[in-house]
Parts: structure tokens; sequence; C-alpha cells
């Protein structure tokens, strides 16, 4: 991606342009707090087999709805399985999740987008009616209605969502790219003879701004969708661990055993926010007006 930033006022060489991104990224607290939570969890993710201190669908009714202990740092559930050990590995389930939808979202939406927004006419509004298609359902409720059409499994929810995400990427960089495409650096090519290839790449350098936020923002979004159906039990299906799974069962015990259920709640709302707190990072980092340099003003006459 090409940051660097030309216009009538200065230059910003491309190295300098991504020093002064990551400048300001770290510069904003709560985004360098939610990549440094994100970045454990996906650890945690990735050494689930390794940290995980029990097997998760282990029953031992013996020690069913322990409170949290030395042994079991998070308490056990009715089955007397580990909590902490469901919610580490439940982390890999979310987090795979997530990154299979933003993946199937990107290599859709993003063509259709860059399609319609470049070959206007006919093309673009045959491809935004089909998107719109998509648009006109509830997310959740068209999540729900392809899992249920397909049958309840982790795959299929994957598909689902990332069905669901499409469309939203196809817009924003339709949108983006009936914008660059006016700029005279793109105008300058094609009347030098570049291929279509070759400006749509150009294209593709300049909307990644735009690109990125909107992928942490799908990845979020991926993330509560997996859990919401999950808890419907559309989801992962027993014995496998998974957040909004682990909720579901949990309902049962909310005044008995309210750590069943403030397990997988707390590590929802930190993985969302974490994600959130980077995209809103991103954003401003990846604005060029929040860090260029200030130029000369002009002189009074």
């Amino acid at each position: 991606m090409s940051l660097a930033l030309q216009n009538r006022e200065f230059t910003v060489p491309v190295e300098t342009a991504r020093r002064l991104a990551l400048r300001q990224f770290l510069m904003n607290r709560a985004a360098t707090v939610g990549a440094i939570c994100l970045l454990v969890f996906c650890l945690i993710a990735v050494a689930a087999p390794l940290i995980a201190p029990y097997d998760p669908a282990a029953i031992r009714l013996a020690e069913k709805l322990h409170s949290p202990s030395l042994a079991h740092w998070l308490g056990t559930d009715y089955f007397g399985r580990d909590v902490l050990s469901r919610l580490i590995w439940g982390s890999r389930v979310s987090l795979t999740v997530g990154v299979a939808v933003v993946a199937f979202a990107l290599l859709t939406g993003i063509p259709f987008g860059l399609i319609a927004g470049y070959a206007g006419g006919r093309t673009d509004n045959f491809l935004m009616r089909l998107m719109d298609g998509f648009l006109t359902f509830p997310p959740l409720l068209l999540g729900v209605a392809i899992v249920g059409l397909l049958g309840p499994d982790i795959q299929n929810v994957m598909l689902a969502l990332g069905i669901v995400q499409m469309p939203v990427f196809a817009r924003i960089v339709r949108s983006a790219t009936l914008s660059v495409k006016k700029e005279t650096y793109i105008v300058a090519s094609r009347a030098l003879g570049a291929g279509v290839m070759r400006i749509v790449a150009h294209i593709l350098g300049n909307i990644m701004s735009a690109i990125v936020v909107q992928i942490t923002i799908a990845f979020a979004a991926a993330v509560i969708a997996e859990a919401s159906l999950s808890f419907l039990g559309l989801g992962v299906q027993p014995p496998t661990s998974s957040w909004g799974r682990d909720l579901a069962e949990a309902r049962r015990f909310m005044a008995d055993a309210p750590w069943l259920f403030l397990a997988p709640t707390g590590a929802i709302m930190i993985c969302v926010m974490s994600i959130n707190f980077v995209g809103d990072g991103l954003r401003d980092a990846l604005q060029p007006r929040s860090w260029r340099p200030r130029t000369t003003s002009r002189k009074e006459s």
C-alpha cells in the first residue's frame, strides 16, 4: 500500500509517510492497547494446545460447577469442564472465523467493487443492484437463513458471514474507485497508454486505507456474529468449545454459577473492543491530514 502523499503543496516520500503513519498510530493509546490485546488473543489462539491447562472437552462430573480456584482459575461448568481451557480453545474458533470471513469478503467484494467502479454504466448498475439484494436483509437474519439452509456447521457459518460482508466491501471499494479514477495521475496514466490492469492496480493501491479500516470493522462483526449463531445452536456443535456456545450453556446457571456467563462475555467484549480500537487507530493513522507537515502560509497581500 502506497502512503506517499502528493499534491500542489508538498510531497511526502513513501518511507517517511509510513513512519508518520506508525507514529500517529502509536500516539493513540487506545489503539496501541487494542493492538497489544489483539496480539495476545492471537497468540493464545495459536498456542491453545500448549497453554490450555485441561482438555476442554473432558467431562469430570465430580468437579461440576466448582467456583474459581487455584486448580481451575475460572471454575468449571455443569459437566466439570475447565472454563479457562474452553475459553482458550474458543478464541481459536472466533479468530479463525473472523479471518476466514474477512478473507472471503475481500476476495469477492473487492473485485466486484473495482469492476463496478471502473467500468461504470450498465456493469456498475447490474453489480450494485446485485449487492443491494444482499443488503436488503438484516445481516444476522441473512446469516441465520444461509446457515439454516446449509446446516449448522462452522464452515457454513464462515461462508454465510462472508456472504453477509461481501456487499459491504464491494460498495466501499466501488465508491472509492469512482473518486480515485478521476484523479489527474489516473487520467495521465490512461493517456500515456497504461493497460487496464496497471490502472486498476494504481487505484487499488490508493484506496487500501479505506479497505484496511473496513477489515477491522468486518473482523469485529464476524466475531460477534459467530458468537450469536453459536448461541442459537447454528454454529459449532458440542463438544467443540466456542464463546457463543459457552454462553448458551451458561444461561441455566447464571444465578448459581455466574462465572460461566462472565468468562465468555468478558472475552467477547475485550476482543471486539480491541479490534475496534485498532480500527480507529488505523483510520487516523492512514489519514494523511492527521500527520502531514505544516505548510508555509501564503504571504498576506
